[in-house]
């Protein structure tokens, strides 16, 4: 395991933090928050330069909102100096850690996303089965309250295990321990927020245990996870059965998680396999029912938006753009007809795709 010190200098350095600063405001530059920090942007940055260096620095208070993706979350935003502080850190970390990573890892990484996770089980689908020949099961699991159980202590020691510098762990504690979930409790100090960049690359250090334990130490040949959400291919139900409490021991000794009770299944690839927002089936791949309803509901609403005018053409057709580009990804194309049709007939003005 390659160790890293001396990063602190660098990582903190006034060039850096413009350069995050550069990196966070991009498309953000209309809000409140990052106008006011951007009217006196050389003495905030070197005034946080300064609090860093000194060491005198504190994460301020979070402020929260709820959004649909597609289930209610409560995201925590940072303020704006905050923000700046954590692109520095994603800088000089992300490097380190990425090669780490495995390549079926797919979540809030270059490269990954969603349609390259339901398109690599799509793939392991017909190695299991032997291009549909011969049987082949899947064991689908989702952690319960990922980013609210998060441990702090264990996350810390995973990073402090190739960070070496004692002035970026400071730094790292500062962050990690600014959030505190509401299933914490005095003892076990518990969760990273949903919406720091930071928080992406600690949830993925984090289950980055969780997946060498599945390939150097029970030899799992057919696996994908996105987040807390992973699958497992093989062509014995039974071995996906021997597998499933080895796998809940370690998540329950190691990383202090534990599985959803209620998401947790083995099914056939002949009945689909729910991955993503997709089901890979036999020689193709389905949008998941409770997608394609949303999407147009979703739809439904932006078209009587259209019709009253609180919606412009350019907006809905971007959204159709969107929509048709998610429908790319599956044998959908009675959807997307759908789709197209919806908005062609119901707007009650022209519009052209």
């Amino acid at each position: 395991m390659k160790i890293y010190r001396k990063l602190f200098a660098s990582m903190i350095d006034p060039t850096a933090l413009f350069l995050a600063w550069e990196k966070f405001c991009g498309g953000k530059r209309h809000r409140k928050d990052v106008r006011r920090f951007e009217w006196e942007l050389e003495q905030n940055i070197f005034a946080l330069h300064r609090e860093l260096a000194e060491k005198t620095y504190h994460h301020d208070a979070y402020s929260g909102f709820f959004i649909n993706d597609p289930k209610q979350r409560h995201i925590h935003k940072a303020t704006v100096r905050d923000r700046v502080v954590h692109h520095a850190v994603f800088q000089v970390l992300n490097p380190i850690f990425e090669p780490t990573f495995i390549a079926n890892s797919f979540s809030c990484r270059i490269g990954k996303g969603t349609h390259k996770g339901v398109e690599a089980v799509e793939r392991m689908t017909r190695e299991v089965s032997q291009n549909y020949t011969r049987q082949c099961f899947a064991l689908k699991c989702d952690v319960r309250r990922f980013f609210d159980s998060i441990d702090h202590d264990v996350l810390l020691e995973i990073l402090g295990c190739r960070i070496k510098d004692g002035d970026v762990m400071w730094l790292l504690e500062r962050i990690v321990r600014s959030y505190i979930s509401e299933y914490a409790n005095l003892f076990d100090r518990k969760g990273v927020p949903i919406g720091n960049l930071t928080s992406q690359l600690f949830a993925n250090v984090y289950m980055n245990e969780f997946d060498q334990f599945m390939k150097q130490e029970l030899k799992v040949e057919h696996y994908a996870r996105y987040t807390d959400d992973f699958v497992i291919l093989h062509s014995s139900q039974e071995e996906l059965e021997r597998l499933l409490p080895l796998l809940e021991q370690f998540l329950n000794e190691r990383l202090r998680l534990s599985l959803h009770p209620k998401k947790v299944s083995i099914r056939s690839l002949q009945k689909g396999i729910d991955f993503l927002g997709y089901v890979v089936r036999p020689h193709c791949i389905t949008l998941r029912t409770k997608t394609k309803r949303r999407m147009f509901r979703n739809l439904d609403h932006k078209v009587r938006g259209f019709n009253k005018g609180k919606l412009d053409a350019d907006s809905l057709a971007q959204s159709v753009s969107s929509y048709r580009g998610v429908l790319s990804h599956a044998n959908a194309r009675k959807v997307e007809d759908q789709v197209l049709g919806k908005v062609w007939y119901e707007a009650e003005k022209p519009f052209t795709d």
